[in-house]
């Protein structure tokens, strides 16, 4: 797959972009050198050195490492301001890890702090999303949630909420109280709730299929099965480790990874989630001490059944928890009803692991007994077994356990100092919301 793939990107360079004939045959010589060198190339230990020579090399003008919504979403960004854009993905395709296991909202921006990416970006992100969504016939709907207190020891916490959410610039914020909010939604109880008409949902595959199609019709390719191992400096320029994905099942952790390519492009970002941090550690490089702590939540999602029709029209939101906001009532584009996600602590798993999104995504049938008085407190009429196992998602924090939320971390040569090299940590939920924001930052400002 990774050879292909960079054949096909050889192939798609416009010709104003070469440099001459001498470029090409280099360039031929060089696949040619690969093909040889894949057929009997291993993760091997090379008496603890690695040595680059031999190792086949091709330059791009912008890399981008992962191929969730925020990587696609870059990609596209870039390639419309006319880059020449390689996507490198592990998985065999896209958004296969934290943007597809999420609740799909479209958010308003209601809980981050003043000026923060998470604010700045939710916000204008949101109104990207619903006009990209609109313009391309994206399945999405904007039906509002209500963010309830369920008790009167709430009711100040839930006027912080409204009080940030109005400094966020979101419109349409107005506290309503329990019998107006009991009207609205009739299977509820509260004491007083914020009304938010802005937030929505979205189909997020369809979403991110679109992301792909528009930069792949700008003249992105997308590379799966291959994975960025590592990257080291070569005078300014930073040089990617790229190796096929199935060959990490060889590695045992003892010896050092060896690339199959080396990848020397003039801006990469490192968008790859879960793995961000772990891969941003194994760039020999960057000052010592910028990759923050990773910490990591799973979340689980029950479903709703034994009902035909959803007891909500909106989404219903408690007041937020440690490490996230609360078990709260989603509703998908297709009706289907499902309460989550809870938190769970998890330590980080090995490298290698992280790189094929190895977690455990399972959802044990018996989480649902503390999923139960969580949701009663705002929905009472919850009937007994009417939760089932639906899915599960881990956040990529900066934060661990009481410790107050972290913001997104966009690094630059600023930061870690090397040049053309960009860091996104900590891009959990608003990730979806923000991911054309985020793209749209980068674009303007690292270009």
């Amino acid at each position: 797959m990774l050879k292909q793939t960079i054949q096909r990107w050889e192939r798609c360079i416009s010709a104003s972009r070469r440099r001459g004939d001498g470029h090409t045959k280099r360039k031929k010589h060089l696949f040619g050198k690969w093909v040889r060198s894949m057929s009997s190339s291993t993760i091997q230990s090379n008496d603890n050195r690695t040595t680059w020579d031999s190792v086949p090399k091709e330059r791009v003008e912008c890399v981008v490492i992962g191929a969730g919504v925020v990587g696609i979403a870059v990609a596209r960004a870039l390639a419309l301001k006319g880059r020449e854009v390689l996507v490198v993905e592990s998985a065999p395709t896209f958004g296969t890890g934290t943007s597809s296991r999420n609740s799909e909202v479209i958010h308003a921006g209601i809980y981050y702090p003043l000026n923060s990416f998470k604010a700045i970006f939710c916000v204008r992100g949101r109104e990207m999303l619903y006009e990209y969504c609109s313009k391309h016939d994206i399945p999405h709907k904007q039906i509002g949630k209500l963010i309830v207190a369920t008790r009167s020891s709430e009711i100040p916490k839930l006027n912080d909420i409204l009080n940030c959410g109005i400094q966020n610039g979101v419109d349409g914020l107005k506290i309503v109280d329990g019998v107006e909010a009991m009207k609205m939604e009739p299977e509820l109880q509260c004491v007083k709730a914020i009304l938010s008409p802005l937030t929505g949902i979205v189909d997020s595959h369809s979403l991110m299929l679109s992301l792909v199609g528009e930069a792949e019709n700008q003249g992105t390719t997308f590379t799966y099965n291959s994975t960025v191992i590592g990257g080291h400096l070569e005078g300014s320029e930073i040089c990617l480790h790229v190796t096929e994905t199935d060959r990490l099942t060889e590695w045992k952790g003892t010896s050092i990874l060896q690339p199959e390519l080396l990848l020397i492009p003039k801006l990469v970002v490192n968008s790859t989630g879960l793995s961000s941090p772990v891969l941003a550690k194994r760039f020999n490089g960057p000052k010592s001490g910028v990759v923050p702590p990773a910490y990591y939540a799973r979340g689980c999602y029950f479903t709703l059944s034994n009902t035909k029709n959803s007891p909500f029209r909106r989404l219903i939101y408690p007041i937020p928890e440690d490490g996230g906001i609360g078990v709260h009532v989603t509703i998908d584009l297709n009706g289907q009803v499902k309460f989550g996600p809870n938190v769970e602590w998890i330590d980080s798993v090995d490298d290698i692991s992280s790189f094929q999104n190895k977690y455990d995504y399972s959802v044990n049938a018996n989480r649902a007994e503390r999923f139960y008085p969580e949701i009663r407190k705002y929905y009472p009429n919850l009937k007994d077994g009417s939760l089932e196992p639906g899915y599960s998602g881990i956040r990529p924090k900066l934060s661990g356990p009481l410790q107050p939320p972290s913001d997104f971390v966009i690094q630059g040569e600023d930061i870690h100092g090397v040049p053309g090299l960009i860091n996104l940590f900590g891009i959990e939920s608003p990730g979806l919301t923000s991911s054309m924001a985020i793209a749209e930052f980068i674009s303007t400002r690292f270009l």
